[in-house]
């Protein structure tokens, strides 16, 4: 018998990025349950969704079987005639339109193992340079402005567990009190200091602990970051010598900051001068003496000049000499369940395993060899996320997309648009184990595995590689992932074996394609994380792990910093007469991304059934709306439904809705489209809109769409 006792499974949540350790096992009634085991992230803890995992194991919306569109509806099939049915129809599209004629879009939500062979399917089985993943929504903006500061990017340089050392702690954007529980026992600094428009569960978490909370308007992250630069330097609190000896660029990215004084930041953001300078002392302070640190999330860095949000931050914490620090830093929180692994193994439009450029001759050549293949075989580099979802079913575009673990009906900008062009495609599969609404309009439905049926491995938000084991097998009649792209790779004549559907044989073969990469699992090993070591990469052999990153130099070839001169720039769009307010998005504490998975558990649904519209009672006044009652929110691209809630620490000027609901509570059916120059993330949280009282009678909770024309599983 096991510590945890007869038939439980130690594995990780399949939620967000903090991987919290559990215990997954039979409830006594049929079902599954989960509970907390102990581990450095959650240190015994997990919050609501955590708790309710295992309901969606046995839920009777299950997938169970193959659906293919006959007649306009989806109907049951067999997997060989589901199998046989893409690969004929691949091959066709592929005939008239080129190699680029079908293309995939991924997930940050699947293992490293899905990931790793995902991208190699896309580039071999099917030839397309036509690749991304949900996860450029995610992560891009951080990413891109990591590598150009420190010549890599892990989320967290470090573990986890250092942040409860601090003096302070800097939270720009990001609100883990209620999309991160477990985090906060790590963010136990004297001082909080949360950056946020909205008084967040977070931000009240820093206020009650004696910390600031700083609410800028929506889009105007980057002149606070400007401003809190400029006041720690007129307050004597920069770190010279760690500027001299560790970074370069200082100068170039100080005359951008030598213009934004504390109070000319104040009339651009609304955070008054005091309270500029009070976080700029609490944090230099800090650093100086107990260690601090800065992070950053998708607030910051969701934007069309989202890099350079996450480069003012970055610039911050160079000049009070936070990275490569044991003990202080910079970090950022990601926020899909393998968003760290997720984008290092080439589900990325421009990438190959290892966080290799598919542009680097050398990269090429390198994974070629793995894969043995000629190098000319690797197509080139695709187009992000949007943009390809955009090309779908035009001229320049792709015909057929196959879609595993994503909705982006749902999760994608300007949603509306994209369900058109998802539409529009000749062939749309989708993998999945429920039936999303990206699912329910595709021409072949394939229901696959579930988090606890299945083998893998996860990278937290820490840059630690996990193992995932399976507690369960899969319902009669479902396949996972790798047994989907072995059986399509094979029907698309590529050699048997090329694309095993064993995970630890999938997690062998990516070490040796990312070895000597920046992200190098050479060393990472089934039988290493079976024995329970702690693995962080790089890890480039057996025994080598990395959990804090830059203590000895950056990963640039003189081994410094850079700082970036950023300025600050206008959100892409602007409130007008037309549209007078700003509506941001973001995630509740009940719900989970697209809510394709929470919305179908019972507790969640019952907390958060329906979207909901966070407002200042006086805003509502002049708009005419009134608590509990439906309002419409218009947008240049569309609009939504949600329930008014009054909250008289709103900002006047801005209203808040959730992104985790469906049909006309589609929060992304009104954010902009508008993408960054360098990471392509679009701009999902500013966008002008107008509000006005609804009728009632929308779509029952936005609820997800029943398996239409499908026999419940057994």
């Amino acid at each position: 018998m096991s510590p945890a006792g007869r038939g439980a499974t130690a594995t990780h949540c399949p939620y967000c990025a903090l991987q919290c350790a559990m215990f997954v096992e039979p409830d006594g009634q049929g079902g599954w349950a989960t509970r907390p085991r102990d581990f450095p992230v959650n240190r015994g803890g997990l919050c609501r969704k955590g708790w309710t995992a295992g309901e969606l194991l046995t839920s009777p919306e299950r997938l169970g079987t193959p659906l293919v569109r006959r007649g306009g509806e989806l109907a049951e099939a067999t997997w060989e005639q589901a199998l046989d049915l893409v690969a004929e129809r691949v091959g066709a599209l592929q005939a008239e339109h080129g190699p680029d004629g079908v293309g995939v879009f991924g997930a940050g939500g699947l293992t490293n193992e899905k990931s790793y062979l995902l991208g190699k399917f896309t580039r071999l089985a099917l030839g397309s340079r036509m690749i991304d993943y949900n996860g450029r929504f995610c992560m891009s903006s951080a990413a891109a402005a990591a590598v150009r500061a420190f010549g890599l990017d892990r989320g967290l340089p470090f573990p986890v567990s250092d942040l409860s050392g601090a003096g302070a702690v800097l939270l720009a954007g990001a609100n883990p009190a209620e999309t991160m529980p477990p985090l906060m026992g790590h963010l136990t600094a004297p001082a909080l200091v949360v950056v946020d428009p909205r008084r967040t569960a977070t931000a009240q978490a820093a206020l009650d602990g004696g910390g600031l909370h700083l609410a800028p308007r929506p889009g105007t992250d980057t002149a606070l970051a400007l401003g809190l630069l400029h006041a720690a330097r007129l307050e004597g609190l920069l770190d010279t010598g760690y500027i001299a000896g560790r970074t370069a660029g200082f100068e170039a990215a100080w005359e951008q900051a030598a213009a934004w004084w504390p109070e000319r930041t104040e009339l651009q953001t609304g955070v008054s001068a005091s309270r500029i300078r009070a976080a700029a002392r609490l944090l230099g302070t800090a650093a100086a003496d107990q260690g601090a640190y800065v992070l950053t999330g998708r607030g910051t860095e969701q934007h069309a000049k989202g890099t350079d949000s996450a480069s003012a931050w970055i610039n911050l914490a160079l000049a009070l000499g936070l990275p490569g620090r044991q003990g202080s830093g910079w970090g950022c929180l990601t926020g899909q369940g393998n968003g760290q692994g997720g984008r290092e193994h080439g589900q990325k439009a421009d990438q190959l395993p290892g966080y290799r450029m598919i542009t680097d001759a050398a990269a090429r050549e390198h994974v070629a060899g793995v894969w043995g293949v000629d190098e000319a075989d690797i197509p080139g580099a695709g187009v992000s996320a949007y943009e390809l979802l955009d090309s779908l079913g035009t001229p320049s575009g792709p015909k057929g997309l196959l879609v595993f673990g994503s909705n982006p009906a749902v999760s994608a900008p300007a949603a509306a648009g994209v369900r058109e062009r998802l539409d529009s495609l000749d062939l749309l599969v989708v993998a999945d184990f429920v039936m999303s609404e990206t699912a329910a309009r595709a021409d072949v439905v394939l229901p696959v595995a579930q988090w606890a049926e299945e083998e893998g491995t996860m990278t937290n938000l820490e840059g630690r590689v996990l193992r995932r084991r399976r507690a369960l097998a899969p319902p009669p009649g479902v396949r996972t992932d790798l047994e989907v792209l072995a059986g399509l790779a094979e029907r698309l004549g590529q050699p048997a074996g090329r694309f095993p559907s064993d995970p630890d044989a999938v997690l062998a073969e990516l070490g040796r394609a990312s070895a000597g990469g920046a992200a190098d699992y050479g060393g990472v090993s089934a039988q290493r994380l079976e024995d329970g070591e702690a693995v962080h990469w790089p890890a480039p052999a057996p025994g080598a792990s990395t959990p804090r990153l830059f203590l000895e130099g950056f990963a640039h070839p003189d081994g410094r910093a850079r700082f970036r001169p950023v300025g600050h720039t206008p959100a892409a769009e602007q409130a007008d007469a037309d549209y007078p307010l700003v509506v941001t998005t973001g995630r509740t504490m009940g719900h989970y991304q697209s809510g394709a998975q929470t919305r179908r558990i019972g507790e969640l649904a019952a907390a958060d059934p329906q979207a909901w519209v966070e407002v200042h009672p006086d805003t509502a006044a002049e708009h005419g709306l009134a608590p509990g009652e439906w309002a419409r929110l218009t947008a240049r691209r569309g609009t939504m439904l949600a329930r008014v809630r009054l909250v008289p620490t709103a900002r006047r000027d801005t209203v808040f809705v959730p992104f985790h609901f469906g049909g006309d509570q589609t929060a992304n059916d009104l954010t902009n489209p508008a993408l960054d120059p360098l990471s392509r993330m679009p701009e999902f949280k500013v966008a002008a809109a107008r509000i006005e009282p609804a009728a009632p009678g929308p779509s029952p909770a936005g609820a997800a769409p029943a398996a239409a024309g499908a026999a419940a599983p057994d």
